[in-house]
């Protein structure tokens, strides 16, 4: 069944118990993540983050538990029909060499085709407008490895987005990027959310960007949800000791409104 981006009624993951095969990292979770919002996951290095990422994307199997969107099991369906569902970008993707920008988005295409279904108008309209959401079309015939870290990453999101799924999950889609990309990257974000009716959920380190730029967030340590919900209601400073072991105060931030953590620097 293809899923449109307009009927992702629920997403969500329960009683999950992860591992690579040793120690469990991840036991006993069970997370809901609102729809057609953005939702960012915080906490300190090595405290689940991307794992549960990876097993909301279907790439990690659960020891136990399991991932339901639209109250089916992920692992319940084929690796393409979950693929017209979840789109995944992981930490530092890589590009084979000399591909273009729209070669490597028309990859996204994938898990529409099949073995007597060639290359439709439907998938060039598709990526022709994951090329102009995300400002690429331009650059459509450059290779990727002449663009820059900012201009790659879209590139990344535009197959993401020509895979037409309702949910995206990127895991530190800004790691490597200066201010000015990141900002550009999670803008793009903001405007699928709230014009294309996009899912998204994200690993981010910056807590002051996922704060400003997050509908929900979610704070982990210890391969356990800390607390979860809007960023007004869980960035305190009573959390952020908690989780990141830091002292800070919290202000408001004057452009956004939203919570503005200040690390208190110790005395030396």
């Amino acid at each position: 069944m293809q899923t449109n981006p307009n009927t992702t009624s629920s997403f969500s993951g329960q009683d999950l118990h992860l591992s690579y095969g040793g120690p469990m990292i991840v036991e006993g979770l069970t997370v809901t993540i609102p729809t057609q919002e953005i939702t960012a996951i915080i906490g300190p290095n090595g405290c689940g983050k991307s794992t549960l990422l990876k097993a909301l994307a279907r790439i990690l199997i659960p020891e136990q538990g399991k991932v339901e969107v639209n109250e089916v099991d992920v692992h319940s369906q084929s690796t393409k029909e979950t693929a017209r569902q979840l789109g995944l970008l992981p930490q530092n993707p890589r590009s084979p060499d000399g591909i273009t920008v729209s070669d490597l988005i028309q990859r996204g295409r994938y898990p529409h085709q099949g073995i007597f279904r060639q290359w439709s108008r439907e998938d060039e309209t598709s990526v022709n407008k994951a090329l102009m959401l995300t400002g690429l079309t331009n650059f459509s015939d450059r290779p990727i490895d002449e663009l820059s870290g900012g201009q790659r990453q879209r590139v990344w999101i535009a197959m993401l987005l020509a895979q037409e799924t309702p949910i995206m999950l990127l895991d530190e889609p800004t790691t490597h990027l200066d201010i000015a990309h990141q900002i550009e990257v999670l803008d793009l974000l903001k405007e699928l959310t709230e014009q294309h009716n996009r899912t998204i959920v994200m690993v981010l380190h910056d807590i002051n960007l996922a704060v400003r730029y997050a509908d929900n967030l979610i704070a982990m340590r210890d391969g356990k949800i800390k607390t979860a919900g809007k960023p007004h209601n869980v960035v305190t400073v009573q959390m952020i000791q908690d989780v990141f072991s830091i002292k800070t105060q919290i202000l408001q931030d004057p452009i956004s409104g939203s919570p503005l953590c200040i690390p208190v620097i110790k005395n030396t």
